[in-house]
């Protein structure tokens, strides 16, 4: 079964949408980042700014000085997010309890092009103090983010995706309680680490399939929060395999590529490979021949970790 992060996120907001304390913004695109649903079901508790991220930010910064127990959701497209970053800003300043949950990720909205794909959301928002920034890898991560978001006091930034991706966690679900502040071991392996985020998990498991087969044995690692990071995590998984390989639907710059280095830099040292967008903006075309263009498929991901295996031992 195949579903959105979005969609996730719209289906989770009216499964919580009795709580009264629970508000939900938008800036226009309510039918696009799924919170029309929870608008139908509650509309006195829903609000459509128009097209004014810096507003949306604006209002919703407002209703929680203005009473400290309301949890509002505030969504638009992770490009037009971007519009207010100044507002995003003074929000975690304050230490507000909003919740920012943006679509059309990364690649995610293919056919409208660069003008809508937004690879460098990671590292603009990570550089903020107070703010958590969370990324879902499916939809079954998703409702338990917002179920966790719900119970936690805090701004956040959760990034979600358009395009409709494979349930991947269940069984990790199954057995485990989300928490913020860690990282998920998908699978076991002792030649290298895998270390991906949002979309970027589902190819890296494939990737590992394919590695299999060659009797290379990665560890896939699902980073679902980049901030705060579980350090000790990716320490233990550096010094178990010795080699690391990230991948993530944004730019190299800036993004989980460059939060591994800084804490294996400073930590423990290993050799080390990024897969993401380099230095470059999105364009107009189908979402898997995007995702070939820039290297993001499960094929490149293990003829990289091949590679990476390879020139070690040279």
């Amino acid at each position: 079964m195949e579903k959105s992060t979005r969609d996730a996120y719209g289906d989770a907001l009216l499964k919580y949408g009795n709580n009264e304390n629970i508000i939900v913004l938008d800036a226009d695109l309510s039918v696009s980042t799924q919170t029309s649903k929870f608008a139908k079901k509650y509309p006195e508790r829903f609000i459509n700014v128009g097209c004014a991220e810096q507003n949306l930010i604006g209002v919703a910064s407002g209703i929680s000085v203005a009473d400290k127990d309301k949890i509002v959701f505030a969504s638009t497209y992770s490009i037009f997010a971007m519009r207010a970053w100044e507002q995003i800003r003074s929000m975690s300043h304050d230490n507000l309890n909003v919740k920012l949950f943006v679509s059309h990720s990364g690649l995610t909205n293919p056919s409208d092009g660069s003008s809508h794909q937004c690879l460098e959301d990671l590292a603009i928002m990570r550089i903020i103090p107070n703010m958590a920034v969370i990324i879902p890898a499916d939809a079954i991560e998703t409702e338990k983010i917002i179920e966790n978001e719900i119970k936690r006091k805090g701004p956040a930034y959760v990034r979600l995706n358009r395009t409709k991706t494979p349930m991947i966690t269940e069984e990790y679900y199954n057995n485990n309680d989300f928490k913020l502040e860690s990282i998920v071991k998908l699978v076991d392996g002792d030649d290298l680490t895998i270390i991906s985020t949002g979309t970027m998990v589902y190819e890296s498991l494939e990737a590992a399939k394919i590695l299999r087969i060659n009797n290379i044995n990665p560890c896939i690692i699902n980073v679902h929060t980049i901030k705060p990071i579980d350090k000790y995590t990716i320490i233990k998984a550096a010094k178990e395999t010795g080699m690391i390989l990230t991948v993530e639907e944004h730019s190299i710059y800036g993004g989980l590529g460059s939060i591994i280095a800084e804490i294996l830099g400073e930590e423990y040292p290993v050799t080390m490979k990024m897969i993401g967008t380099k230095d470059t903006f999105g364009e107009s075309g189908e979402y898997k021949e995007l995702l070939k263009k820039h290297g993001l498929t499960a094929e490149n991901i293990a003829k990289s970790a091949k590679e990476l295996l390879d020139n070690n031992k040279k």
